[in-house]
């Protein structure tokens, strides 16, 4: 296995999709997001505003009562109906202790569907090896840190490895996913073994709820770029980071939130399309 590959600028800037003329709400990508619980609501609200802030066309909340309130108190553009998607998100700020069974169904329904799944947090133990999936299912991104890593491993019964970038490759080809490896440098890798790597440059994005921010902007490029969830979240990783820079810069370089940061997002993918 190759040492992983720095993604650059330019090849995030190459994966956005400008509206044109011709677009609708629906041809620019509609993403769906089951997330957020009563304990942890807010990963609800920060999801949906990272995602409309990375331009997608539609975003479709479903969850919780109380977090969809709050979704719709901070976007209220934010459909809380079910209906057609082009890529979901699952699992942040959910728990599988906590987790009901008809939760538990409908996540395990959309990860037999046929549109691709962002797999975050605490949808993460429903993920297989994908010789037990079998050859019919869509693609996935998975989006553990280093902790929640060790515990898929774990599950599926693989060794501690010898460093990340060894780890991150073995996952990916064993479950058949995209695995985006979260961290200071952020690896990404693909099920036939390419290995990217973005650093995010700015340590205040190790905070609560970024991750649940970097899970909404990659459902929104996924959305846009169903058949390239390598691209997607490759370009997702790198501008989290960079929203997260511009977040703590607008603070002098001092400490940022989440919110900061998805609402950050919308600049950075404006500068991305003008350098074009």
């Amino acid at each position: 296995m190759s040492a992983s590959r720095p993604w650059s600028a330019a090849e995030s800037a190459a994966l956005l999709r400008v509206p044109t003329a011709a677009d609708d709400k629906y041809s620019r990508g509609v993403v769906g997001l089951r997330t957020g619980s009563d304990a942890y609501p807010g990963a609800a609200v920060l999801g949906v505003e990272a995602a409309w802030r990375t331009g997608v066309g539609m975003v479709r909340y479903l969850g919780p009562r109380r977090a969809a309130d709050l979704v719709l108190q901070r976007r209220p553009e934010t459909v809380t109906a079910d209906g057609r998607v082009q890529a979901w998100v699952v699992g942040s700020g959910t728990s599988p202790d906590s987790r009901s069974d008809a939760d538990t169904a409908a996540v395990r329904g959309i990860l037999a569907g046929s549109v691709p799944v962002v797999v975050d947090a605490g949808a993460l133990d429903l993920v297989e090896r994908a010789a037990d999936r079998g050859d019919d299912h869509p693609p996935l991104v998975l989006t553990p840190h280093d902790r929640e890593h060790a515990a898929l491993r774990r599950r599926l019964g693989l060794a501690e490895p010898t460093d990340r970038e060894a780890g991150v490759a073995e996952t990916a080809a064993v479950t058949g996913a995209t695995v985006l490896l979260k961290g200071g440098t952020t690896l990404i890798a693909t099920p036939d073994g390419e290995l990217r790597s973005v650093t995010a440059g700015v340590g205040w994005l190790a905070t609560a709820g970024t991750g649940d921010v970097l899970a909404g902007i990659l459902g929104a490029l996924l959305a846009a770029n169903p058949d390239r969830p390598a691209g997607a979240a490759s370009t997702a990783a790198w501008l989290h980071g960079r929203a997260g820079a511009a977040a703590s810069d607008a603070h002098a370089g001092g400490p940022l939130v989440a919110l900061d940061v998805a609402h950050a997002v919308a600049s950075v993918v404006g500068e991305l399309i003008s350098s074009r």
